[in-house]
């Protein structure tokens, strides 16, 4: 397995900041203890999404967390990312783990049992699944149920993280889940105090995880 830790899995969402606030925004998420970022990217061309990768990852290795690319195999290749994630309608995990190789992360999000085992069996390191809770970011979100969620910890051995709407304040409905980390967008990205905010998040986790 890949050096990483998912435990707490901080999205990026760059609308509606300058350049200069999201990067201080990433580098407060990672100071207040995020151990994954994923840079996600809808609306940007390749240039722009190569060009702004670049300089979030030279804030990740400063902080000697991994920095993962959501759905461009592309750009994780160009600025030499260490990941990238892949959701159920980009390129198959089985295709991108011939392209990148045994040593690149690759994670995949999945929704349902048999998406999570065939993930892992093309070689996922490992899931997002959600959306546990309704989102404010702009992506399309399917709810799955805590139920599913506990479901696809027991099919795969690969770390299983929950995704969608979770903060702070609604974190119990993951209680007695073996999951092994928690994603996050807006309770970080949308925080007055993004430091404050992403210290008690990771507070907040690793109590939820100690009991699990």
């Amino acid at each position: 397995m890949k050096d990483f830790n998912s435990l707490f899995y901080f999205i990026t969402d760059s609308s509606g900041f300058t350049e200069e606030e999201f990067l201080y925004r990433v580098e407060r998420a990672l100071e207040g203890g995020a151990t994954l970022i994923q840079l996600r990217e809808k609306n940007r061309t390749t240039r722009e999404y190569i060009d702004l990768a670049k300089k979030v990852h030279a804030i990740t290795t400063r902080y000697n967390v991994p920095l993962i690319i959501d759905d461009r195999i592309d750009v994780a290749l160009a600025m030499n990312a260490e990941g990238v994630h892949l959701g159920q309608s980009d390129m198959p995990i089985k295709t991108a783990r011939e392209i990148l190789g045994e040593d690149f992360i690759i994670g995949a999000t999945t929704k349902t049992v048999p998406q999570a085992v065939e993930a892992y069996e093309q070689g996922a390191d490992y899931l997002g699944v959600g959306a546990i809770f309704p989102t404010t970011t702009k992506v399309k979100t399917v709810l799955t149920s805590t139920d599913t969620l506990r479901e696809i910890c027991a099919a795969v051995p690969i770390p299983v993280n929950a995704i969608g709407g979770l903060n702070k304040t609604n974190l119990d409905v993951l209680r007695g889940i073996p999951i092994a980390g928690v994603c996050v967008v807006s309770a970080v990205m949308k925080a007055e105090d993004p430091l404050s905010a992403a210290s008690e998040l990771l507070d907040c986790i690793e109590n939820l995880l100690a009991t699990n």
